[in-house]
């Protein structure tokens, strides 16, 4: 049976921490940054956990991760 493949898009914006989870970037950080205040560019700044119902998608794109 051959390799499974990694969802090469997957990869760079998903990473596994050690306890199994997954860990994002957040979004809305990429344009129109005036008119959004500095306390949420800030906070958007900060990595997220993808939740719990979408863990087992996000595995089955990483394989290996």
């Amino acid at each position: 049976m051959p390799k499974m493949k990694t969802n090469r898009g997957a990869a760079k914006r998903f990473s596994r921490t050690a306890s199994g989870g997954f860990k994002r970037g957040q979004s809305h950080r990429r344009h129109i940054l005036t008119k959004k205040s500095s306390k949420r560019k800030r906070q958007l700044r900060s990595p997220s956990m993808v939740q719990d119902c979408d863990t087992a998608m996000v595995s089955r794109m990483l394989p290996y991760a």
